[in-house]
């Protein structure tokens, strides 16, 4: 007896419950992903063609390019000094790669150009706030935002790797609007052959 009003006292309080638990309000300044939920690979680009819209290969241009496959570049050597000075920051729930950003990324597709056995690998980040879940999936949006500006600028999709790290590795572990300015960002680390 004591077993079912205890059962029916979780019941209830479970069912009073779900009107304050679900999803967050929808995110706002995403880039969307060439061919998601179509070819069940998000995130696979086209060849450096130029780009219509805000940020967004044509569909016909993303035909037989894939992403690279996990650990294309596995062993290589990493330098993640090199380009410093070129991260990239996000506004607030945004994968949008600002025009006052562009010329970062813009650098490092020139170093590219001129060192065409090396490649780059783009880390997405961002602040504390938000679901880890969520926060994983928007570093990967701005991962990949980046990764579709070095295409875009003439880079072989195939020497671009990504990875989300969410909220895992914070440039400032403090708790402010300062702070957090700092975590929303996308990092480049030079990959270069092992010798």
């Amino acid at each position: 007896m004591k077993l079912i009003k205890f059962a029916n006292f979780i019941l209830l309080g479970t069912l009073l419950a779900l009107p304050f638990v679900g999803c967050k309000k929808k995110p706002t300044g995403l880039t969307p992903l060439p061919n998601y939920g179509k070819t069940g690979a998000p995130g696979d680009l086209g060849p450096g063609k130029p780009l219509e819209g805000e940020g967004t290969l044509k569909p016909e241009d993303l035909k037989g390019i894939k992403s690279n496959e996990a650990g294309a570049h596995q062993g290589w050597l990493e330098n993640a000094s090199l380009f410093q000075s070129d991260i990239v920051h996000f506004d607030f729930d945004s994968s949008v790669v600002k025009s006052g950003e562009k010329s970062k990324v813009a650098r490092v597709a020139d170093y590219l150009k001129g060192s065409a056995a090396d490649a780059v690998r783009v880390e997405g980040h961002c602040d504390e706030r938000g679901t880890e879940e969520y926060n994983r999936s928007l570093g990967e949006r701005r991962a990949l935002a980046l990764r579709e500006e070095l295409v875009r600028l003439g880079i072989d999709p195939t020497r671009v790797d990504t990875i989300s790290y969410g909220e895992d590795r914070p440039a400032d572990p403090g708790h402010s609007e300062a702070a957090w300015r700092k975590n929303r960002r996308g990092e480049f680390i030079l990959l270069s052959p092992p010798k």
